[in-house]
């Protein structure tokens, strides 16, 4: 054995400088590299002896020593390929063996050989299954979530980058949007391209409605909306004919800004002259919804619910539903809204941002008392009373899994336009927070989905200045825990509630997205393809909680989908025509279709006829751009979005279709579509969703109501299409990120 192996050469500890930084970095990329050294002072002796180290000396060329060990804490543990922290080795581990490879022989003195990525290194049985390296994660963009984000890393000792670094990263945190960081071509992000965009109201609620004329019966959980100023005389001209025939019927309505958050310029009217349609000189855009008046009561006050989802991919469509979540009480006793009460923000709206200022907000440690509580501890106190606490679960599965479906088709369109297919990019995951209101036979109604839901586990609290000897102390020690010193004066206060529901989301969140443990998900279209009845929807903890760590406790994000695939698969047709719709959009990147792409589209699927010209075809297509490009005048994008598509296929559905109802439409019109694409449009399809069999007709295509008095738009762009007109329909609008909410 030459010297080079024949013994140990002690190195003195290198500094953590410019030199150790760079050998860090080159430690990730050639394996025959070092990792820095670690601060002396960071290293205990774990005897009474002084801590020293023993690092094998980096050669030349590639060539590396035997590792060798040091006399050092136990927190630092023995890791794989080395992430930019310094990796220690501590012979004391329990089943650590000394061996040594042999240079030319390959043979081992003890333990089993393999690299780290910086050195040879023989383990024992017990630290074999340890092998792997940490997985990394750059939180340099995470924001208002850092807090909980590094604690649910610490917990799963994984590799924090909170400035960033270089060399790419295997999880990328956002606190805003997928776009904080552009410079991401490989890894997982947590944000999906064009979430924002498509969960603001207008656009949210336009793709329900859209769900709704399809399957009216299935969506009755998202109350009556109205787009303004798009809609106003629409929405004045139902009211008063709903006042005209029944002069007892006096319902209140709730506006909600489009971009608005965190509760900001929410107001309730009864008349519709009372909505603001102008704010300076500009015409706001805005939601005007029903107003539930009676909602679950709990101690007298009214609450809401705010549960986190996962939608862990696209492709295939991967939702999970955390088991627990919060729930936010206003701070005054409900009473049914009446033009007395109307302004009270703190008895009719259940955000916490507006309630948190009010002088009854109650700031607790339990998680069953105060102001913000646990969802499990409120259904315990409803499962006392008799509550049917199963079904009521049930119900919200089937909210959270029908209201995704209804957006992911716009969010496909969005992510091949910033990821298109062949191009270098991350993949996306998503934690969004739904607020849902039960209502008070228990049935579930969506208020709203954010797509920067607050991850903040703390919260504000007055500092008192009245303690003794506080008021002496000197201006900068003060500041240790206050901002200034002044009367009014808030801190950041930790929040048991919030880090108890918000960490383990997050925790568990990566630990699905670890990528040592991606598993290959059957996709819902080979799940479906049986003739089985559909299954029920379990509510067990059991289900989909499984550990993909068993040195973590169960996962508390439950699978919903594909694992009801059944259930569900019949509502995805929209899906289907986003699918053509990404076909035939031609140049990578691009969002709109161009007169030449929608003539082709009509002509490939040969629904041109003596009938319905190709004249016809562009009249029809002038019409609808028009009409969109009017509704959102500051957009300078040109062609048709997939929205004014979805209303141009229904009013062709309509057209050839006549004598069916819209479902039976537009199934009919996909699948003749899909017979003329051939092959490629299958292979396209089967990216997205499968065919669903053809569902029994419907009687009506009204949505159901909360009041069954007041008509959706619906029928009358349905009614239009009968004309021969394109349905009328606002463009949806690329907007800035709104805040979290």
């Amino acid at each position: 054995m030459s010297d080079h192996y024949g013994h140990v050469r002690a190195e003195q500890i290198k500094s953590q400088g410019e030199d150790a930084e760079k050998e860090a970095a080159d430690s990730e990329e050639q394996v025959a590299s070092l990792p820095a050294s670690p601060d002396p002072s960071s290293i205990t002796a774990t005897t009474g002896t002084d801590a020293s180290s023993v690092l094998c000396k980096q050669r030349s060329r590639g060539h590396r020593e035997p590792a060798c060990c040091v006399k050092a804490a136990p927190d630092w543990p023995l890791r794989g390929p080395a992430a930019l922290a310094p990796a220690v080795i501590n012979l004391n581990n329990p089943g650590f063996e000394r061996a040594f490879h042999v240079k030319g022989s390959g043979s081992l003195l003890h333990g089993t050989s393999e690299t780290n990525g910086n050195y040879l290194i023989n383990r024992g049985p017990q630290e074999q299954s340890q092998k792997r390296r940490p997985v990394t994660v750059d939180s340099s963009k995470a924001k208002t979530s850092l807090e909980a984000l590094k604690m649910s890393i610490k917990q799963l000792k994984w590799k924090e980058f909170p400035l960033g670094r270089r060399a790419p990263c295997d999880i990328y945190w956002h606190g805003v949007s997928f776009h904080d960081n552009e410079n991401i071509v490989s890894g997982q992000v947590n944000k999906f391209p064009g979430m924002v965009e498509m969960l603001r109201k207008i656009n949210m609620s336009r793709a329900v409605r859209t769900m709704q004329e399809l399957f009216p019966e299935e969506y009755d959980f998202y109350p009556r909306s109205w787009i303004l100023p798009e809609e106003h005389q629409l929405f004045a001209t139902q009211i008063r004919l709903i006042k005209e025939k029944d002069a007892a019927v006096n319902p209140t309505f709730i506006v909600k800004p489009d971009g608005g958050s965190q509760g900001d310029g929410i107001y309730l009217i009864r008349d519709p002259a009372d909505v603001k349609l102008v704010v300076g000189s500009q015409a706001k855009q805005a939601v005007v919804q029903e107003y539930i008046p009676k909602p679950l009561l709990i101690d007298k006050l009214k609450f809401d619910i705010r549960l986190y989802v996962l939608i862990k991919s696209l492709e295939p469509l991967e939702i999970y539903i955390a088991k627990e979540g919060l729930t936010r009480f206003c701070t005054e006793p409900y009473q049914e809204p009446s033009q007395k009460n109307l302004s009270h923000v703190f008895m009719h709206l259940t955000n916490y941002s507006l309630n948190v200022h009010s002088g009854n907000f109650v700031h607790s440690d339990s998680q069953n008392t105060g102001s913000k509580r646990t969802l499990s501890s409120v259904l315990y106190r409803l499962a006392a009373k008799g509550v049917d606490i199963k079904r009521v679960w049930s119900d919200i599965i089937a909210l959270v899994i029908k209201t995704v479906i209804a957006v992911v088709p716009e969010l496909k369109v969005y992510y091949q336009a910033d990821i298109p297919p062949g191009k270098p990019g991350p993949t996306c995951f998503q934690i969004l927070g739904f607020d849902i209101l039960l209502m008070k036979n228990l049935k579930p109604v969506l208020l709203e989905v954010n797509s920067n839901p607050s991850m903040r586990i703390e919260h504000e609290q007055e500092v008192s200045l009245q303690a003794p000897g506080l008021s002496r102390l000197p201006v900068l020690v003060l500041n240790l825990y206050v901002f200034q010193v002044a009367p009014g004066v808030f801190e950041f206060v930790p929040s048991p509630v919030d880090e108890e529901v918000k960490v383990g989301v997050i925790r568990d969140t990566l630990r699905l997205m670890d990528p040592f443990h991606k598993k290959p998900v059957m996709s819902y279209q080979d799940k479906s393809r049986g003739s089985e009845p559909r299954e029920e929807i379990q509510t067990d903890a059991e289900s989909g909680s499984r550990s993909p760590d068993e040195n973590q406790p169960s996962l508390c994000l439950k699978q919903v989908y594909p694992k009801y695939t059944k259930q569900f698969n019949h509502l995805r047709l929209a899906e289907r025509i986003a699918s053509l719709f990404i076909r035939f959009l031609g140049v990578k990147g691009n969002m709109r279709l161009g007169p030449t792409a929608f003539r082709t589209f009509i002509r490939t699927c040969k629904l041109s006829s003596s009938n319905f010209t190709m004249a016809s075809v562009d009249i029809l297509y002038i019409d609808i751009t028009r009409r969109w490009a009017a509704a959102a005048a500051d957009s300078r994008e040109a062609g048709m979005g997939l929205q004014a598509f979805v209303e141009a296929f229904f009013y062709l559905a309509g057209r050839r279709f006549r004598s069916l109802s819209l479902r039976e439409q537009v199934v009919s019109l996909l699948a003749l579509c899909e017979a003329q694409l051939g092959p490629q449009s299958e292979d396209r399809r089967s990216l997205s969703c499968s065919r669903a069999p053809p569902p029994r007709a419907v009687k009506t295509q009204t949505p159901c109501h909360t009041n069954s008095q007041l008509a959706s738009p619906a029928p009358q762009r349905r009614a239009a299409s009968q004309d021969n007109r394109p349905p009328q329909t606002l463009k949806p609008r690329m907007l800035r990120a709104s805040v979290e909410n």
